[in-house]
C-alpha cells in the first residue's frame, strides 16, 4: 500500500490508519471483545495498513493494552501513535505517562507521541522539553499534537518541529479549512483526520436528525437541546441533512457508496497524511478499503465542496466540534 511521509519525520504512514479507541469498550462504545479487536488489527496489517492510533485516556489505557497484545510478534510492521492526556503535561507527568504507555503497549518505543489536548495552565515549553528528553532517550521517534488551534500550533512550532496535528475533518466538518489548515500546510504539519464519516452521518445511516442516538448527537451539528449536547447552540440540522441528500445523489452518479465517496474526498484534500478509520471488526474494516482505490474527478470534488458549503458557513470558525467556548485556540 502507498505510504506518505508524515511531516518532517522518517515515519512513512499508510493513507488509512486504524483508530483504536473503540477497542477500550466502556461508556462510549459498549462491550468490545478483545479477541475481535486483535483480529481487526491483524486484518489491518494483512491489508497493508501500518498505522495505529490510540491514547492513554481511552478507558485508562485499555485501548493501548489491547493494541499491545495484538502487535506481539508484529511490532516491526506497525507505526504506533499514542497520546499524553492534558492533565499530564507538566514535565514529570509527561515522563510518567510515556512510561505507562510503553508498558501498556508492551514496547520499548513509541513512533509518534502526541499532546492529546492543550492545557493552558502548563507552559508548552515545559511539555516540549520533556518530550525532547524522551526523544533523545529513544523512547519516542516523533512529536505531534492533537486538537491544536492556530495560536497553540504556532507556539509549539516555535519550540520543536511538529509532524502532525490530529483534527476532526470530513465533508460535514470543514471548519479547519478556515484558519488551521493553512498553518499546517505552511509548516509541513501533516493532518491525521479523525471522525472522517461524521460518526455515521456520511454512511447514509440516518434519514433525519431524530434518528441519531443522543450519544452521537453531541456535536455542534445538532441542536444544543439534545440530551448529550453541551454547546448550547442552535445547530444546523437542516443544512446537514440537505447536504447529505446531495452527497447521496453524487455518490449514486459515481456508482459508489456515500462512505467511499466521502473518504475519497478527504483523502484527496491538501495536507491530509492519513485518515483514522474506527473499525471494531475485520468486516467493518473491509467496508472502508475500497475508498483507497477511488479517485474523484475535480468536478466531483467541486460539487461536494459546493453542497457542503452551507454547513461550513453555519458552523463558523470555532474549530471545537463539541464545545462553546472552544477548547482550541
Amino acid at each position: 500500500m502507498q505510504t506518505l511521509q508524515l511531516g518532517p519525520s522518517d515515519l512513512h504512514v499508510t493513507p488509512f490508519a486504524l483508530g483504536c479507541w473503540s477497542f477500550a469498550g466502556g461508556r462510549y462504545w459498549g462491550e468490545q471483545d478483545p479477541a475481535l479487536s486483535i483480529a481487526t488489527v491483524h486484518a489491518a496489517l494483512d491489508a497493508g495498513i501500518n498505522f495505529f492510533d490510540t491514547a492513554e485516556a481511552y478507558e485508562t489505557g485499555a485501548s493501548e493494552q489491547v493494541l499491545g497484545q495484538a502487535l506481539q510478534g508484529r511490532r516491526d510492521r506497525a507505526i504506533i501513535a499514542t497520546k499524553v492526556a492534558p492533565n499530564h503535561l507538566a514535565a514529570a507527568g509527561v515522563i510518567a505517562a510515556c512510561e505507562g504507555s510503553l508498558r501498556a503497549l508492551q514496547t520499548d518505543y513509541i513512533d509518534l507521541y502526541l499532546i492529546h489536548w492543550p492545557n493552558w495552565s502548563v507552559p508548552l515549553a515545559e511539555t516540549v522539553a520533556a518530550l525532547e528528553q524522551l526523544k533523545a532517550q529513544g523512547k519516542i521517534r516523533a512529536i505531534g499534537v492533537c486538537n491544536f488551534g492556530v495560536q497553540d500550533l504556532t507556539e509549539v512550532l516555535a519550540l520543536h518541529p511538529i509532524v502532525t496535528n490530529q483534527l476532526p475533518y470530513n465533508l460535514l466538518w470543514r471548519v479547519i479549512e478556515r484558519e488551521i489548515l493553512p498553518v499546517c500546510l505552511a509548516h509541513d504539519v501533516g493532518l491525521m483526520c479523525y471522525s472522517p464519516l461524521a460518526q455515521g452521518l456520511l454512511t447514509g445511516r440516518y434519514a433525519s436528525a431524530g434518528e441519531v442516538p443522543d450519544g452521537l448527537a453531541r456535536t455542534r451539528h445538532y441542536a444544543g437541546s439534545r440530551a448529550a449536547a453541551a454547546h448550547g447552540e442552535l445547530g444546523c440540522e437542516a443544512e446537514v441533512f440537505a447536504a447529505l441528500a446531495e452527497i447521496r445523489a453524487i455518490a449514486a452518479e459515481v456508482g459508489r457508496s456515500m462512505a467511499e465517496v466521502s473518504l475519497a474526498w478527504l483523502r484527496q484534500q491538501p495536507g491530509v497524511a492519513t485518515i483514522l478509520v474506527g473499525a471494531r471488526t475485520p468486516q467493518e474494516l473491509a467496508l472502508n478499503l475500497p475508498a483507497l482505490e477511488l479517485t474523484l474527478t475535480p468536478d466531483v470534488i467541486a460539487r461536494l465542496n459546493a453542497v457542503t458549503e452551507p454547513v461550513k458557513a453555519a458552523l463558523g470558525s470555532n474549530p471545537d466540534m463539541w464545545m462553546v467556548p472552544s477548547r482550541m485556540r
